[in-house]
């Protein structure tokens, strides 16, 4: 996300479907740093070979800190399908740091949490709002607009 207001009201270019990925990890044993540190590791690893290859179906993402245990990345995504072709393709980065951390996670003792959960919200039922804001969320993702007509002020792939 970058730090340049746009100003006054806008709203998400977004048209159809909208995807919503929501990621995150726990730190529960701060001293099982060889439980945790590949986990945090892995989540900026996938999301610069995501960035690499546009054709995967990232649209945009954003990082937040839950606290200093606590990440979550929100990811914004073409589709479902392009989701979870990512997620279970061998040749990308998240297939193995799958299996690694389920062989980690047998023998540590619960020391990371994970979780994930995805949306697809159908079209018409998401509504977006920026007022004097830098972009963000789904105006990133997606681009921007003046309310009540689509427009053309698109918004580049990456941190929303």
């Amino acid at each position: 996300m970058g730090d340049k207001v746009v100003p006054g009201r806008t709203v998400a270019d977004a048209d159809g479907e909208v995807v919503v990925f929501l990621v995150g990890m726990r730190i529960n044993k701060l001293w099982a740093v060889r439980s945790w540190l590949p986990v945090l590791r892995a989540m900026p690893r996938m999301v610069r070979e995501l960035v690499g290859e546009p054709g995967a179906g990232l649209l945009g993402y954003r990082m937040l800190n839950g606290g200093p245990r606590v990440f979550t990345l929100v990811q914004y995504w073409e589709s479902r399908e392009k989701l979870y072709a990512y997620a279970s393709d061998p040749d990308m980065r998240h297939r193995p740091a799958w299996a690694a951390f389920n062989r980690r996670a047998r023998s540590g003792e619960g020391a990371v949490g994970i979780w994930h959960e995805t949306y697809v919200v159908p079209a018409g039922a998401y509504s977006t709002i920026y007022s004097s804001m830098p972009l963000g969320g789904l105006g990133a993702a997606y681009g921007i607009a003046a309310p009540g007509r689509r427009g053309a002020l698109s918004a580049p792939v990456g941190g929303v």
